[in-house]
């Protein structure tokens, strides 16, 4: 069942953990949770995400993951260990420093963008999405927004006013994405100004490189008939 996820990353009513205990896989993967929904909430900085993270995912003992969460509210999660609240709207204010959301973060209903010479990705392929579309509002002065998508997303920009910019949709046509349906549809609005909007399919992995371009050399029948 759903329910509130203390800072421990201990369900809440439950009896208290002894901090020495030994931390388990699942215990880490809680906090890790917990983190990234709080900096998707505006509660952590990016830089505290990673710091925070790296900690989390070595961390021996309850008490050490317990320490990270200590100064962030309990939050509601699923029974999958994921936030099952979505926000309506997620304002990020940002100047200078970079902008991700990666993993399993929750995509809000929409997305307000206040950012003057940062860099930001928005990664989906993972993130957790309990809604058909979603709006993002953009005031982005410089840099570069990033949307990572997945097969069966949409990105619209034909809203999205620009002056010294450009877009670049390098989206790979894909067999499965003619037959699979919408599971998102992203509304970009609002303004960008000097910098560049991209719009990409996660980058291949080497092994899966390895192998299309093991399949694209011919083999030693059809180089014979060549000679």
């Amino acid at each position: 069942m759903p329910g509130e996820i203390s800072p421990a990353g201990k369900p809440t009513g439950s009896t208290t953990t002894q901090p020495e205990l030994r931390a388990s896989h699942a215990d880490r993967d809680r906090v890790a949770d917990i983190l990234r929904v709080s900096a998707g909430d505006g509660r952590l900085t990016a830089e505290e995400l990673d710091e925070r993270l790296e900690v989390a995912l070595s961390a021996r003992t309850v008490g050490e993951l317990a320490a990270l969460t200590a100064d962030l509210p309990p939050i509601s999660l699923s029974a999958h260990g994921v936030a099952a609240e979505v926000k309506d709207v997620l304002r990020i204010e940002q100047k200078w420093s970079r902008v991700e959301r990666v993993g399993r973060w929750v995509v809000p209903r929409r997305l307000e963008l206040d950012l003057e010479w940062c860099d930001v990705t928005l990664d989906f392929t993972q993130a957790v999405i309990m809604q058909d579309t979603l709006r993002i509002d953009l005031d982005m002065r410089g840099k570069t927004l990033t949307l990572i998508v997945a097969p069966g997303m949409v990105v619209d920009t034909d809203a999205l006013m620009l002056e010294h910019s450009r877009v670049r949709n390098r989206q790979t046509p894909d067999p499965t994405a003619l037959t699979a349906p919408t599971t998102l549809r992203v509304e970009l609005v609002g303004r960008k100004n000097f910098g560049r909007v991209v719009v990409r399919r996660p980058r291949r992995t080497t092994g899966r490189w390895s192998l299309r371009r093991h399949s694209a050399l011919p083999t030693s029948d059809s180089t014979r008939s060549l000679n």
